[in-house]
């Protein structure tokens, strides 16, 4: 069985691309460049706007796992259109969709993706086809948490702050939790339409506190900061990319939570629940 997987070299796809090539199944990085893996087993050089390339990839494929990467204005409806249709051409037996946080799944809500949207024309289109299609909704991802200028007070201070009020609860999830559900669809065609992922009920920031208390052997407090201290803190690293994630937070700053469904929640769908914060950093040796 032949999987192919966007984004392998990422945070999102590699984690993918790894859990499937441990169960034993081809898995194949659909890359940019191939000699970037030259070491790395399988891979196939797309361009994520080229239907072309995509056909050709997608064809005779049991699943593919998809995200839209962030870019320029445009370049993801671009990108939505090509996948969509190579989808619509190549015929894959699964597809498996990530919204990399971006919400779909909670219609009439602020935070819901508008119905143009890059992300909500993919899974729109991807589902007309009639190809066997699931959509992963993870909320914010933990090693949002990781950012240098988070977890080194954290670690050196005793102190993690985050743009969000203190009792603000998220669903967090890791990405290696997302790849776990995401290699579960791919495999396991009988769920479709969205699953959502992440703990429930949400952890707030003192949850997170204490976790990191708890693995790093010392006492952390957790302190709100406005999404704008945020952005100072986030731009010598991200320069203008770091725009649309103030805004991100300037958003959530106006809501109670940032939480999943139940009924959607991969904890009901697929009897998968997200790893313990604590766990979380013991596996990544943080």
């Amino acid at each position: 069985m032949t999987y192919i997987v966007h984004g392998a070299t990422g945070a999102q796809g590699s984690p993918v691309l790894a859990a499937l090539r441990a169960a034993g199944k081809r898995a194949i990085a659909a890359v940019r460049h191939t000699g970037d893996l030259a070491d790395r087993g399988d891979a196939v050089a797309v361009d994520l706007a080229d239907a072309e390339s995509l056909t050709a990839a997608y064809t005779g494929a049991d699943g593919v796992f998809v995200h839209l990467p962030l870019g320029a204005p445009g370049q993801g409806s671009a990108q939505a259109e090509a996948v969509a249709a190579a989808v619509a051409t190549a015929r894959p037996q699964r597809v498996v969709i990530s919204t990399s946080g971006q919400i779909v799944d909670q219609p009439g809500t602020l935070l819901q993706a508008a119905d143009d949207s890059p992300i909500v024309t993919l899974i729109r289109k991807v589902t007309d086809t009639g190809v066997s299609t699931a959509v992963v909704t993870p909320r914010l991802y933990l090693e949002n948490l990781l950012l240098p200028v988070v977890a080194g007070p954290a670690r050196e201070d005793g102190v993690l702050r985050y743009p969000l009020p203190e009792v603000f609860p998220v669903s967090w999830s890791s990405h290696l939790d997302v790849a776990e559900v995401v290699v579960r669809l791919l495999t396991d065609t009988s769920v479709t339409g969205t699953v959502a992922v992440g703990h429930l009920p949400g952890l707030t920031g003192p949850d997170l506190a204490t976790a990191f208390a708890e693995h790093l052997g010392r006492d952390v407090r957790f302190e709100a900061i406005t999404p704008d201290m945020f952005g100072d803190l986030i731009t010598p690293m991200f320069g203008p990319a770091a725009a649309p994630v103030v805004g991100l937070y300037q958003a959530l700053n106006t809501q109670n939570g940032n939480t999943i469904g139940e009924d959607n929640s991969a904890q009901k769908a697929l009897g998968l629940f997200p790893r313990p914060v604590t766990r979380w950093l013991a596996d990544l040796g943080v």
